[in-house]
């Protein structure tokens, strides 16, 4: 059985906090909140715990793991900070650690190639979620924790949809409600330079070039960062995306279903979520995979999504209906 325990009082908290170091130190997973997503957890430097977080989620073993730190001073024992990269990356880490900001450097021994996928690099960040600080730093040492989900799926945003995908294959679920930007971290490697954005998110490209320049990565034979595959955050039921869902012809007989970025009433649809009424991207964001699964839960033919705006946040979210339309371009 799958444990969940609350955080919302000092005393759920501290009990949880406890629960969860203790599982983590006996090399067990445990599904954390994060100001993201909900993430599966592991002890990042020990390989027989972090192969669970891959069984759990069925997640192949060529998708490497994201590796979160108790602190700053943690990321040269993990990593290398080159003389042509340093200054960049410090300013960058200055400005979005901690927070929804991941940065890919070369690795050190220390990470396992399992958390690596063998690849030279590894991709680290600090999370600014209050729960998920305590426990890593009680912790005291690096957690990989990719979102807690299986392989594929629409990422979890509550503990509830950690047990829907996950219950009896993980030990405990720490809840601290609903995650507060609802999509997974932007994540950047450091080159030459410049910056080469891998995963959109909360971060924008308009704010990374504030710190100089960005390119876009092509693709890849192997995922450098996770969310790199052409599909991905996917639900069950099949997702197309369209321009202007008032003009979408519904095919006879069918039931679909509208998560729609505009106000106007769809009468064609059997369901409608609509991700911000005030059109906020940051709402929408948030709102995202929530209501991609509520919307995969009622047995629909289809999902119809309307495109947002593509730029600043509203390109992240693009991102991943692209990707979860099985349409990585």
């Amino acid at each position: 059985m799958t444990e969940v325990l609350p955080s919302r009082t000092p005393g759920e908290r501290a009990k949880a906090v406890a629960r969860a170091v203790e599982l983590l130190r006996s090399g067990e997973t445990v599904a954390l909140p994060t100001e993201t997503v909900y993430g599966l957890a592991a002890d990042a430097l020990r390989s027989e715990a972090v192969v669970k977080i891959f069984e759990s989620k069925d997640r192949p073993r060529f998708d490497p793991l994201i590796v979160h730190l108790p602190d700053c001073g943690w990321i040269e024992r993990v990593a290398r900070l080159d003389p042509d990269a340093r200054g960049l990356v410090e300013r960058l880490i200055g400005e979005f650690w901690p927070g929804p900001f991941t940065v890919v450097l070369p690795r050190r021994e220390i990470v396992p190639d399992i958390v690596t996928a063998g690849l030279e690099t590894v991709a680290v960040r600090i999370s600014a979620h209050p729960v998920f600080g305590e426990i890593i730093r009680e912790f005291g040492s690096p957690l990989a924790a990719p979102s807690a989900n299986r392989f594929g799926r629409v990422s979890p945003t509550t503990a509830q949809h950690v047990l829907d995908e996950l219950e009896g294959r993980i030990p405990l679920i720490v809840d601290a409600g609903s995650a507060l930007h609802g999509i997974e971290s932007t994540i950047v490697a450091v080159r030459n330079g410049r910056m080469e954005l891998l995963r959109r998110g909360p971060i924008t490209t308009e704010q990374l070039a504030a710190f100089g320049e960005v390119v876009f990565a092509e693709a890849a034979q192997r995922p450098e960062a996770p969310g790199q595959l052409p599909s991905h955050y996917a639900p069950s039921t099949s997702l197309v995306l369209v321009d202007d869902a008032s003009r979408f012809a519904v095919p006879a007989n069918k039931r679909c279903g509208l998560l729609t970025w505009r106000s106007e009433t769809r009468e064609q649809f059997a369901e409608i979520r609509q991700l911000s009424s005030s059109q906020d991207l940051r709402e929408a964001a948030a709102n995202l995979f929530r209501y991609l699964r509520e919307l995969d839960q009622l047995n629909l033919d289809l999902i119809v999504a309307e495109k947002l705006p593509d730029e600043g946040l509203g390109a992240a979210i693009m991102d991943r209906l692209r990707r979860a339309a099985g349409r990585g371009d």
